[in-house]
């Protein structure tokens, strides 16, 4: 038998060990970052992603209790628990990528700034602060962003629908981004809840995954180059719409679509570079396992605390809230008199489908039309905050530590790991194949 040469051995492992040197950590900063669903689905899906900062504040109330999870989960080192709006750059690294989940709130711009550079937004919308951390980083800004927003951004205010995505597009091509966004349905891709939210990942100028696509035909980009389409696959494309965005902000939020609430500009799935963007809709193509709400809820009764089940008494008012109804109600400006009518829900929850949308208000014991309400073992009951947690693919009591009811709000605040996982495992794979981070 011939023995391997040790000089081949030894120069292989030395070529490893240079590649791994020479091969650069993802510098990521995490915003708005909540219990850290950004942070878990990056890690996830590669070690490459590095947080070397995150910020969560929530100044609505007194006790930071995500923020205290954050801390608990990941530790305090380079964490920040001040409002963002308050933060110096200069204590905000350097970095490669930028990551959020931000609200979605009035984006309008005020006026620009006279005799001076920049603009001025409305005071305490967030979307203002990102734009802030990449103005003023200038050269340093970062090279990538991974976004997440409710869908209706896309279509946000009703007097000018997608003025206020519009002033985001432009912002960005303004500081030298190609941006692509999609509206992502968790559940259509095999994950446990049906929660739709738009993602939005943009590209500075000049590198590698900017200069792959600036060239490339948009049908081709939305169909199958872009990082959406290779990480949620869509079938064959029927119609891409192209429109111009202008540059000044402050028209865009004065004028914008004004008085268009019927047409929206802006579809589920599109793509912008150099002050044109491209919109399509696209229908999922998905072949994967699908997992459903049954295959995530704790069988043995147990393990669920007793304030969860439902009695024959409380039942009656949590069927009334899901059935259908109608009922007068007053406008309390006007005086107008009017009907309102809902129509009826399914109850209990299927276990045979993925979840319902997780919302804020879903702790609590009232009854609401809102919340889930499953019957296993011949029981009616509440979801649990464990189960709340692997809906959104979070490890198994992430939140604990915070009351039940806290901990269900945050996670109808979280998002779908499962969803930033795969767009990571895909931007991880360009980044170290196309270019030196």
């Amino acid at each position: 038998m011939r023995l391997p040469n040790i000089f081949s051995i030894l120069n292989s492992m030395e070529e490893t060990i240079n590649m791994n040197e020479n091969k650069k950590s993802i510098r990521t900063i995490e915003l708005f970052a909540g219990v850290g669903g950004f942070r878990i689905g990056l890690e996830r899906a590669s070690k490459d992603f590095k947080i070397v900062w995150s910020n969560q504040f929530e100044p609505s109330t007194k006790t930071q209790h995500a923020s205290d999870i954050y801390c608990a989960r990941f530790g305090f080192e380079n964490h920040s628990n001040e409002d963002i709006s308050k933060v110096s750059i200069d204590n905000i690294p350097n970095h490669d990528l930028l990551v959020g989940g931000f609200p979605c709130q009035d984006y309008s711009v005020a006026s620009s700034l006279k005799n001076s550079q920049g603009i001025v937004g409305k005071k305490g919308v967030l979307w203002w602060q990102i734009y802030r951390i990449l103005e003023e980083k200038k050269e340093e800004s970062s090279k990538y962003l991974l976004l997440e927003n409710v869908d209706r951004l896309l279509k946000s205010p009703a007097s000018q629908r997608g003025r206020d995505f519009a002033l985001m597009l432009s912002s960005l091509n303004n500081l030298g981004y190609m941006v692509e966004w999609r509206v992502i349905d968790a559940s259509l891709y095999g994950m446990p809840q049906r929660r739709k939210r738009v993602f939005i990942l943009a590209y500075k100028k000049d590198t590698g995954i900017y200069n792959k696509l600036k060239n490339k035909n948009p049908k081709e980009i939305l169909e199958e180059q872009g990082l959406f389409a290779k990480s949620f696959p869509v079938k064959e494309i029927n119609k891409v719409l192209e429109y111009t965005i202008s540059d000044d902000l402050v028209d865009i939020s004065n004028n914008f679509n004004l008085g268009n609430s019927i047409n929206n500009p802006f579809l589920e799935a599109g793509f912008m570079v150099d002050g044109k963007y491209y919109t399509s809709k696209v229908e999922e193509n998905y072949q994967g396992e699908f997992v459903n709400l049954g295959d995530i809820i704790e069988k043995d009764d147990s393990k669920i605390p007793k304030e969860f089940f439902i009695d024959e008494v409380e039942l009656e008012k949590w069927k009334y809230q899901k059935g259908a109804k109608s009922f007068e109600r007053v406008n309390k400006s006007t005086g107008h008199k009017y009907n309102y009518s809902e129509g009826s829900m399914s109850f209990p929850d299927s276990l045979e489908k993925p979840s319902r949308t997780i919302i804020t208000a879903e702790g609590g014991a009232s009854a609401s039309r809102f919340k889930h309400v499953v019957f296993v073992n011949n029981r009616y009951r509440r979801l649990i905050p464990l189960e709340l947690e692997r809906l959104n693919m979070f490890p198994d009591n992430h939140t604990f530590g915070a009351s039940d009811t806290k901990r269900a709000f945050l996670m109808g605040n979280a998002l779908v790991i499962g969803v930033v996982e795969k767009l990571a495992k895909i931007l991880a794979k360009e980044l170290q194949t196309k270019e030196i981070v």
